[in-house]
């Protein structure tokens, strides 16, 4: 995102991933509205499916080379309302996100982040680097991790309490509000399982997400890192950042999206200097003049998930430089920052609570030189 003064807000859960914490928030929970019978076919038969071939996201060959509007966030073209996914493509991005090779937004359509995905996975995994999806790679994939991608989960009070509020695009609207909310229960337990929204409502039609005890089909998704990040790696040319433990081992591969020509982001060796969940934005036309049109004045947005910098920064030792989450996740790697690095929120706060001042944080340029040696 942008380079900016930024606030550290004391730290919050992400109360979004997180379970009931005591007896008495269980005993509120409400009775279970059985799911339909056609979701239930239809997770059965997902979670049986073998990939053939996914579909191109609409505008997915476009996207690269769009570029976010100063002052507001980008909106992501809006697919067919039922979304024409490959069910063995949404249980390979399942599988690629439970080993921690991040495809980004689970959505069951082809495109860059689940290629660069699978090249990451087939790379750790001494396997020929096609970066292509298979019925050969899920069959490898299940072999590590056999359990269901699609699960019923029930509504709890807690993903429907809110609040929730209509976030507009512009900074000087923003700064109005008490809180930067999910617009909506659907928005947020998209969120929560890592999935599109439109996946998540074409998986279950009909489905109320504002009432809790309702039974749903979503993703099964990762938990948190298996270990402590010791180093960071963010590769300016493959948009994605790799996460790496004391001994070298690769904890996780993420999609990114980084600085543009005009706002490049950082090169070399850089640390972490403080993690902020739930961070307040400041913004200050002064201090970001590719942004100077965003607002006429200096001004605060509060925190949220659909604040600026989304759920989480994590502070970078120079300028005002950090990596963050965002309000848009689908155009995670499809789009450029202001400078920043910028993931989802999801696979942010995973790095964020794995990561401690003082880590090491590596910008490079390393893997068009690996393209071009593959190629030659």
């Amino acid at each position: 995102m942008t380079r900016f003064a930024f606030v550290l807000a004391p730290a919050l859960l992400f109360a979004a991933c997180s379970p009931p914490t005591s007896r008495q928030q269980e005993a509120r929970e409400v009775p279970k509205i059985e799911m339909s019978a056609e979701a239930r076919a239809a997770m059965e038969r997902i979670n049986e499916a073998r990939f053939v071939s996914a579909p191109l996201r609409p505008s997915e060959d476009a996207r690269p080379e769009q570029t976010q509007p100063a002052g507001e966030d980008a909106r992501a073209a809006t697919p067919p309302a039922s979304v024409q996914f490959d069910g063995g493509l949404v249980r390979i991005q399942t599988l690629l996100d439970r080993a921690h090779f991040s495809p980004g937004v689970i959505d069951g359509y082809a495109g860059e982040n689940v290629r660069k995905a699978i090249a990451a996975y087939e790379r750790a995994n001494g396997l020929p680097e096609t970066g292509e999806p298979s019925d050969t790679l899920l069959t490898r994939l299940e072999r590590a991790d056999s359990a269901p991608a699609l699960v019923s989960y029930v509504i709890r009070e807690e993903d429907v309490r809110g609040p929730f509020v209509d976030v507009p695009r512009e900074f000087l609207a923003q700064s109005r509000l008490d809180r930067l909310a999910y617009e909506s229960p659907a928005e947020a337990l998209a969120e929560k399982f890592h999935m599109d929204q439109d996946l998540l409502e074409t998986l279950n039609p009909g489905v109320d997400f504002s009432v809790a005890g309702a039974e749903i089909v979503v993703t099964s998704v990762r938990g948190g890192l298996p270990g402590t990040v010791a180093a960071i790696e963010v590769d300016k040319s493959e948009l994605a950042l790799r996460a790496f433990d004391a001994s070298g081992q690769l904890l996780a591969y993420y999609p990114v999206t980084i600085g543009s020509e005009e706002n490049p982001a950082p090169s070399g060796e850089v640390t972490v200097e403080a993690v902020a969940f739930d961070p307040t934005y400041n913004y200050d036309p002064a201090k970001l003049p590719s942004m100077r049109n965003a607002a006429p004045h200096a001004l605060t947005i509060a925190p949220g998930p659909n604040n600026p910098v989304g759920l989480v920064w994590i502070a970078l030792s120079v300028g005002s430089y950090g990596i963050h989450g965002t309000p848009e996740p689908s155009l995670i790697s499809k789009t450029v920052s202001h400078g920043c690095t910028r993931l989802t929120n999801w696979d942010a706060v995973e790095l964020a609570r794995a990561v401690q001042p003082g880590v090491r944080v590596n910008f490079v340029e390393r893997s068009q030189a690996r393209r071009e040696t593959r190629r030659g």
